[in-house]
């Protein structure tokens, strides 16, 4: 299997979870592995439906499927976070972060769930 076709079963896989879970129609629009210059990699998830209501509720579950498709594209989900679009409580994208030495002083230490209005953090490690 490619990694494009990977990308693709896990992204597929990961919507219809959410979906059934949610009962809304979530759409997970992209879904992209990275690799930063600083040293941090994982992934993005692009997603439209998907509010921090929804999050706060599932959060369990939803941890529970991100890292079931973060051990399919073999990382590890160390920070998990929501990005919210600016002054609303829409999600744009779950991410997975695997971070750097030098993230990890600004990430991984985050407490609470909202540091910053635009950031819901699921984990911290």
């Amino acid at each position: 299997m490619t990694i494009a076709e990977s990308l693709l079963s896990v992204r597929n896989d990961l919507e219809r979870k959410l979906r059934e879970m949610l009962g809304i129609p979530v759409f997970l629009a992209e879904l992209d592995a990275f690799a930063l210059p600083c040293g941090c990699s994982g992934a993005t998830i692009n997603i439209r439906g998907l509010r921090v209501d929804d999050v706060d509720v599932f959060e369990e579950h939803i941890l529970k499927f991100i890292d079931e498709s973060a051990e399919k594209m073999e990382m590890d989900p160390f920070f998990v976070f929501a990005r919210l679009i600016p002054g609303t409580a829409e999600i744009a994208s779950l991410n997975i972060r695997m971070l750097c030495d030098s993230c990890y002083q600004e990430f991984g230490r985050i407490e609470g769930k909202q540091p910053r209005p635009d950031i819901y953090v699921l984990r911290t490690a």
